[in-house]
């Protein structure tokens, strides 16, 4: 998967993450959960834009360690929405859980290759 597939695969992810958010109750723990879930997975998606334009390979895992940390806490968003119940048993969160548990390994990977690049 080349970057640009890698930049459109984020930027769905956090398009369906604010698809999910408008299922939550519209309440305070709601508006809270909304508003991190959606935080942390915009993040991913525009962070990984940033990772694509490192200025070298410290960069890039700096920038990169910004994404890992976005796309795990939007997975521990998506646990706490499935086990709290705030929504029903839904198959699009295991969906969700599954790309963000996909995106977060795809990043660590190439977190990995590039120190054993530099080394």
């Amino acid at each position: 998967m080349n970057s640009k597939d890698l930049q459109n695969r984020t930027k769905k992810f956090a398009i369906e993450i604010i698809k999910l958010a408008e299922f939550l109750p519209n309440k305070q723990i709601g508006w809270t959960i909304t508003n991190q879930i959606v935080r942390s997975a915009m993040s991913v998606a525009a962070n990984y834009r940033a990772v694509c334009r490192a200025k070298s390979d410290r960069d890039f895992i700096s920038k990169m360690g910004t994404v890992i940390e976005e796309s795990d806490e939007t997975l521990f968003w998506l646990e706490l929405i499935e086990e709290s119940n705030i929504i029903k048993s839904d198959p699009k969160i295991d969906l969700l859980k599954r790309e963000a548990n996909e995106l977060t390994a795809i990043f660590v990977s190439s977190v990995k290759t590039i120190k054993k690049r530099i080394k």
